[in-house]
């Protein structure tokens, strides 16, 4: 099956900036996109890379890092399927700001600035949807500042996981499996942490059997407790 068929399959209303679109209107989309299968641990670009286009995830997972001045990079985010990356910057200074990396195999569809104007144009619901999308980032970043200025380690990471198990979670007989590859220098990154602090928290957790750990993947077993350790701050 092609990369095109698969992404029809799969339907476009899925991905969230399509939502709520009319058939006709997800035809005149999947007319213009640019649809990949990518091998993990591929690069789907650059930061500061020109070029930019609208990216949308159908399956798999992309890690979004950035890198300071110094050299040190820093996971900023994790994109799951249905969600948009890498479009902000259409409307900005048109150089990626991140990294992006299939942290499992995935598949992907991307439009340029001039076919994303060009829909938006031709069907509105397609911009509402970006602004909610925009949005809802903007909320998850303030939480995240809010968070880093405010609660201790343990409650960060908490999040953190907790974030992930909503956005990529699968129940299971075990739990909430996160189902991507999650490195524990990721959960540090994503909590604001040390590498040292994160793994200790993790380490509790499962000790305490709150979690399991097993190949770089995640599963929540009590999620009701994690969500008492996020909001509570209970050692």
């Amino acid at each position: 099956m092609s990369a095109v068929e698969s992404l029809a399959s799969q339907t476009l209303a899925s991905l969230e900036l399509f939502q709520g679109l009319p058939l006709s209107a997800l035809h005149n989309v999947l007319g213009l996109a640019r649809v990949r299968r990518i091998s993990k641990e591929t690069r789907i670009f650059n930061q500061g890379d020109p070029g930019v286009r609208a990216h949308a995830l159908v399956e798999g997972s992309v890690r979004i890092s950035q890198s300071g001045s110094d050299g040190a990079q820093t996971v900023m985010r994790f994109i799951g399927p249905g969600e948009m990356f890498g479009t902000v910057t259409l409307f900005t200074d048109g150089r990626y700001p991140a990294d992006a990396v299939a942290v499992a195999e995935s598949l992907e569809t991307s439009w340029s600035e001039v076919e994303l104007l060009e829909l938006m144009d031709r069907h509105p619901k397609i911009a509402i949807n970006f602004i909610r999308v925009i949005g809802k980032r903007l909320q998850e970043v303030q939480d995240r500042v809010r968070e880093l200025s405010t609660q201790r380690a343990e409650r960060r990471v908490a999040h953190a996981v907790l974030r992930l198990a909503r956005q990529a979670g699968d129940s299971t007989i075990d739990g909430t499996a996160i189902e991507f590859p999650l490195r524990r220098k990721d959960v540090a990154a994503l909590s604001g942490t040390t590498l040292h602090t994160a793994s200790r928290i993790l380490t509790g957790w499962e000790k305490a059997g709150l979690l399991i750990s097993h190949h770089q993947r995640l599963t929540v077993r009590k999620p009701s407790e994690m969500r008492r350790i996020a909001e509570d701050g209970v050692d």
